[in-house]
C-alpha cells in the first residue's frame, strides 16, 4: 500500500511542478504543454486515490 500512496504522492508533485512552470513561462506553446502535462498527472493522481480506496475498502 506504501508503493501506491509514494506513487499518488509523485503524481501530485509532477502536477503541481508542472502548472509552476506553465504559470511561469512566457512561451504559449511550452504553456499549453505544461497545462496538458499537469492536466495528466493530476488525472493519474485521481486514478490512483480510486484504487487506493478500492483496496482500502476490500481490505475492510
Amino acid at each position: 500500500m506504501s508503493a501506491l500512496q509514494a506513487k499518488l504522492e509523485r503524481f501530485e508533485i509532477l502536477a503541481n511542478e508542472c502548472e509552476l512552470i506553465a504559470s511561469r513561462t512566457l512561451d504559449g506553446s511550452n504553456r499549453e504543454l505544461y497545462q496538458r502535462l499537469g492536466g495528466h498527472y493530476r488525472e493519474l493522481a485521481t486514478d490512483m486515490r480510486a484504487v487506493i480506496a478500492t483496496i482500502d475498502a476490500t481490505a475492510a
